[in-house]
């Protein structure tokens, strides 16, 4: 599977440490962030600093090792800011919440 993924210049890896991963399932991706290391790109978004990163993977040792792979060469962007799925939920509710304008036709067929 890692050589039918080495088709890819660059996976994205979405929300790391959003749910909660098996010992199987970080080793999984431990092997993934290895076998790619300095051959091919990855993107991954997390909620967590690298110092909460023990959280996802099974043990210390890995932890560290896969962080020290994906620092190496990386371009590291820290977003501090609300979320945004969260302020677009916020924008919905006050939208559904606004009196309709009855100067507004757009609506209508």
């Amino acid at each position: 599977m890692l050589k039918r993924l080495d088709r890819y210049d660059l996976l994205v890896i979405d929300d790391l440490g959003y749910v909660k991963k098996s010992e199987a399932e970080t080793s999984v991706l431990f092997e993934l962030i290895a076998h790619r290391y300095e051959r091919k790109s990855l993107l991954i978004t997390a909620n967590q600093p690298f110092s909460q990163w023990n959280d996802i993977f099974a043990d210390d040792m890995m932890t560290v090792a896969a962080v020290d792979r994906l620092i190496h060469h990386a371009l590291i962007v820290e977003i501090h800011s609300e979320s945004y799925r969260k302020r677009s939920a916020a924008k919905r509710g006050e939208d559904a919440k606004a009196p309709a304008n009855k100067e507004d036709s757009s609506w209508r067929s």
